[in-house]
């Protein structure tokens, strides 16, 4: 044996999942990685690591491990398939894919990710190559995770803003220019079981080590809302009633930054007449939480002088997750809470690098105006939706499906799907994408586990790598960072290397200035001033310098505006409460409160039938969405998909603790496993989603027990906000319990 060799890297998927940012320490020995562990100098984890790295020697070395190309033998759905070369593989997808393009266009052929892995860069660098507009998260109801956020955010304050725990310092809670926020509101999440994009959870538990006091918004009882100073249990998809409640308080008591306000916020008065609308006694009979929780919990925040907001998915699948999210970023916009030390700290990326084009305007500085003109004009959703049109480059997921279906405007006719289990994560009406997308006469996957999506309908499957298989680069917020191969597994590439390839044949003469993927990294790195071999030898990552990338008070310093004037990157200059680009986009300028398509209020009916809402999509650590289910370490520790069920509701259903029951509605039914517990209310319940058992037969009908245990069966669609981003009803599905009849198989 030889030598144990240890390497610098940072995690981003596959393998951990999540959205990466990582420090690890990668140990390797005679070409084969033996153990990682966190790495102690790097200043985002700071030596920390999730289960899921800690698992990653038996997720990279697993036996099922799909490790060289597949070309699909039997009829769909037979689970056979027969290796081949790469060679092979890229002439197979580079003949299927031009005859579809030849007979239908190139808008014929959709391009579906999922999220985790640094895959926005490599397949719209393929989608654009391929001259397809339709770059999409099929599945994903409203595009409802994340984007909806972000939306409102460069439409409202024209950039983007994350609580700040010191994570733009390189001393990080040692720098003096930090400070530490005295209120935290940790909004639908529960940071310590995740990290969300470019934010590590447990800053948030090291603020609280440091005196933050947490406000939490959160049906469910955790960890966090035990250590809160107050818990806000409203009922789900009731945030934006919420949010205007507490701004009603904020600004019916004066408790607003008079000065800030005065100097930097656009509207403040139209603001206020929306906000007399919905009065703490009318928010508290929508929400179900006590008025006087909310006025104290309004007046906490506001009466904080550094206070911040940390938020999670179930703001995008409100009924109009925009205007939810509008309403949450006038909370800490007139209370001043923007770009100072402790509050919601503007996020750029390190060194002003990106690692894919990522706004229209990025778009167009990329690929040229007359090809994004063009791509627009044919990009389902865009001529339905102004803010799907003119925020990022996203197809709208429900109407893609619909269209696959019905074959209008044009036909969809085939997929590219990379970093996504459509049929087992996912697709809210699940059945009904199985049925849409096995209308396609072509579907190639890239991926590195056999799946029910990989099952049902792959024609062909290309074999993905692991963080530390791959080189890549990381410019999501802070630190700019590299990720370093150090290891090979079998015949496996990257997502940039199958991507680069396919791209080079499609449009030969706009990528020509590319020679390989690292010369388009170096090219995107150019901002930094350094190359990917500078990076390599500087340690792997860099903080960002003095300016637009990093805090604080950037609005006041001219740096956040091209023009160089004070103010946001705004129209106004200011931060729009009353937005005009909302105006433009025929959506309401002011954030207004929707009530969930399913719910007491709405469908009383249907609530009698199916009385419990559904919440489903928190976060495990074990989990990544629907990965890691057939990692040893990581499901022995979390066997069986559970549903939580109070006390009270289990006497009411009769069930017991074990048992396994069916969850319920119109749409079908699926097996879970009872869990009681007081983490829930009685007229809630609350399960994972994405379960699939990869140890049962993965041929149809069985796909993997996808249709036993996936969720998604039971979540309605399409259910997209006005604005055509959120919207999507993971949170607030109506069930009931059923019990399972003796003889029928329940075993997980």
């Amino acid at each position: 044996m030889g030598n144990i060799d240890i390497y610098s890297t940072v995690a981003w998927s596959a393998g951990a999942g999540c959205h990466g940012g990582c420090g690890q320490m990668l140990h390797v020995q005679d070409g084969k990685m033996v153990k990682i562990e966190g790495d102690e100098s790097h200043p985002f984890n700071q030596g920390r690591s999730c289960p899921r790295v800690l698992a990653l020697t038996q997720y990279m070395y697993h036996e099922d491990r799909i490790t060289q190309p597949m070309k699909r033998v039997g009829e769909r759905g037979s689970g056979k398939f027969e290796p081949i070369s790469w060679d092979d593989a890229f002439d197979y997808c580079e003949a299927e894919m031009n005859k579809i393009k030849n007979q239908n266009g190139p808008e014929s052929i959709v391009f579906a990710q999922g999220t985790g892995r640094d895959i926005g860069g490599p397949i719209s660098f393929l989608a654009y190559s391929y001259g397809s507009p339709n770059w999409v998260q099929l599945g994903l109801s409203g595009q409802s995770c994340y984007t909806p956020r972000l939306g409102a955010m460069k439409a409202v304050q024209g950039d983007f803003g994350v609580s700040d725990c010191s994570q733009f310092l390189e001393k990080r809670y040692d720098d003096p220019e930090w400070e530490v926020p005295e209120v935290i509101i940790v909004w639908g999440q529960h940071p310590p079981n995740g990290c969300p994009d470019a934010f590590f959870g447990h800053w948030i538990v090291d603020c609280m080590k440091r005196g933050t006091k947490i406000i939490s918004m959160d049906p469910r009882n955790t960890w966090m809302t035990g250590r809160s100073e107050y818990h806000l249990k409203l009922r789900p998809g009731t945030d934006g009633a919420m949010a205007l409640g507490m701004l009603n308080v904020i600004l019916s008591e004066g408790l607003e930054d008079k000065e800030f306000c005065g100097k930097f916020v656009h509207g403040l008065s139209e603001l206020k007449e929306r906000a007399v609308e919905y009065p703490v006694e009318r928010v508290a009979e929508i929400t179900g939480v006590p008025a006087e929780d909310i006025t104290e919990a309004a007046r906490f925040f506001a009466n904080a002088k550094r206070a911040s907001i940390h938020w999670g998915v179930p703001i995008d699948m409100c009924p109009d997750g925009t205007s939810v999210a509008h309403g949450i970023i006038c909370l800490w916009a007139i209370t001043g809470n923007i770009d100072i030390p402790g509050g919601q700290v503007i996020a750029r990326p390190s060194h002003e690098v990106s690692s894919y084009p990522y706004s229209t305007e990025a778009l167009v500085d990329l690929y040229g105006e007359e090809l994004v003109k063009t791509l627009t004009e044919k990009r389902i959703g865009a001529d339905a939706y102004k803010m799907v049109k003119n925020f990022r480059g996203w197809a709208q997921p429900d109407m893609v499906i619909d269209q696959i279906m019905t074959g209008e405007p044009y036909p969809i006719k085939g997929a590219w799907i990379q970093t996504a289990n459509v049929l087992g994560g996912q697709a809210a009406r699940a059945n009904f994408h199985y049925e849409a997308l096995k209308k396609l006469e072509f579907v190639a996957v890239v991926d590195l586990f056999y799946n029910p999506t990989i099952m049902a309908l792959a024609d062909i499957v290309l074999p993905s790598s692991t963080f530390p298989e791959k080189d890549s680069f990381r410019s999501w917020w802070a630190p700019l960072s590299i990720i370093k191969k150090r290891v090979q597994v079998g015949d496996c590439k990257t997502d940039w290397e199958i991507n680069f390839e396919l791209a080079k044949r499609f449009n030969p003469e706009g990528t020509q200035r590319w020679g390989s993927p690292m010369e388009y990294f170096n090219e995107r790195l150019a901002p930094s001033g350094k190359t990917f071999k500078d990076m390599e030898e500087a340690g792997g990552w860099l903080m960002p310098e003095d300016g637009p990338a990093k805090p604080y008070r950037r609005h006041e310093r001219g740096l956040l505006r091209q023009d160089g004037e004070p103010g946001f990157n705004t129209r106004t200059g200011k931060i729009e409460v009353y937005c005009t680009a909302y105006e433009d986009w025929d959506l309401d300028p002011l954030p207004f409160y929707t009530e969930p398509p399913q719910s007491p209020v709405s469908t009383p009916e249907l609530h009698e039938k199916y009385p419990l809402i559904m919440i489903t999509g928190a976060r495990s650590q074990l989990f990544f969405h629907s990965e890691h289910r057939g990692i040893p370490w990581l499901r022995e520790k979390e066997p069986d998909p559970y549903v939580e069920i109070h006390p009270e509701t289990a006497a009411d259903y009769d069930v017991y603790d074990g048992e396994w029951i069916y969850l319920k509605n119109d749409l079908g039914k699926v097996k879970r496993k009872v869990m009681i517990t007081k983490r829930v209310k009685p007229t809630e319940i609350q399960t994972l989603h994405g379960w699939w058992m990869p140890e049962q037969e993965g041929a149809e009908p069985n796909l993997f027990g996808v249709w036993d245990y996936q969720i998604n069966q039971l979540v309605p669609g399409p259910q997209e906000s006005q604005s055509g981003f959120g919207g999507g009803q993971y949170k607030t599905t109506l069930v009931t319990l059923e019990k399972i009849n003796e003889g029928a198989q329940a075993n997980g």
